[in-house]
């Protein structure tokens, strides 16, 4: 059996420390904000530019190319390892694609070696838990066929369930319509939006008031994993960790869950829920 090794995108918002730990190699995408480019996961701290965001400043950003993604991905074929990669929902960013032109055009030169790229239709730490999982397996011997099959099998049982203060970011980057952006607008409702069997960021209600969108995305987390044993559960934030450390708490009393991760959501898809979005991520019967 061929060593393997398992890369994924920046978007998977997971501590540096954590993914260092396990020797998981990062690509990242970048952003730019204040006339400054940076790779996402470095640069600006969270706090620093999420007052910016705070301060009226725009933040873009901008996929992996086709030829970063090769650079990236080389060095480990190279080696002789085999590679599979988890990447950022291909309905949220052109990334996915430009892993897979890569991955077909090194195909050709190594053809000995496995590339396998997965859409994973799975954003922020939905990418992280599936990463979480991956990772469980490698380390139990299972093989790259396996452990694809498994993700396969199980990425839409990843649920990902989110509240953001308003949806204007969401609008201003295209990932959701002006339509839908309107929610964002009115006091106090405080829409909630989760990444659908697509990929895609979808608004599926609204709660009027910060407590009540809190104590939402975990009464549905309850809801969706019903009869899944969770290892983990996962929970992001904008720059609000006592929202975060709250709706931790819900989830400890209603889900029964201890082992529970929290980190700031990433400056990339952070320049696209702004500042105070919470989102809870778990394995569920349907997202």
């Amino acid at each position: 059996m061929s060593d393997y090794v398992v890369t994924v995108n920046s978007t998977v918002d997971l501590p540096k420390e954590w993914l260092a730990e396990r020797n998981v190699p990062v690509i990242p995408l970048k952003y730019t904000i204040d006339g400054e480019t940076c790779e996402d996961m470095a640069g600006l701290s969270s706090k620093e530019f999420f007052q910016k965001l705070r301060d009226g400043k725009m933040a873009t950003t901008s996929q992996i190319n086709p030829e970063e993604a090769r650079e990236a991905l080389e060095p480990f074929l190279k080696e002789g390892k085999d590679v599979l990669h988890l990447a950022f929902s291909s309905a949220l960013s052109g990334t996915c694609n430009s892993m897979r032109i890569a991955a077909e055009e090194l195909k050709e030169e190594y053809p000995e070696r496995k590339i396998i790229v997965i859409d994973t239709l799975c954003a922020c730490l939905g990418e992280g838990l599936l990463l979480y999982y991956v990772l469980k397996l490698k380390q139990e011997g299972k093989t790259i066929e396996e452990v694809e099959a498994w993700v396969e099998e199980n990425k839409l049982h990843i649920c990902h369930n989110v509240t953001v203060d308003d949806l204007n970011h969401l609008q201003r980057g295209g990932r959701i319509s002006k339509t839908a952006a309107v929610l964002g607008t009115m006091v106090q409702i405080k829409p909630m939006i989760h990444v659908a069997d697509d990929g895609s960021l979808q608004v599926v209600g609204k709660e009027r008031g910060r407590k009540r969108s809190l104590n939402k995305i975990v009464d549905k987390a309850v809801e969706q994993s019903k009869g899944w044993e969770q290892d983990i559960v996962m929970i992001t934030h904008g720059d609000c960790l006592e929202d975060a450390q709250y709706v931790a708490e819900l989830v400890r009393a209603k889900m029964g869950i201890e082992n529970i991760l929290i980190n700031n959501i990433g400056t990339v898809i952070g320049s696209h829920t702004g500042p105070g979005v919470v989102a809870v991520f778990c394995m569920g019967n349907k997202r």
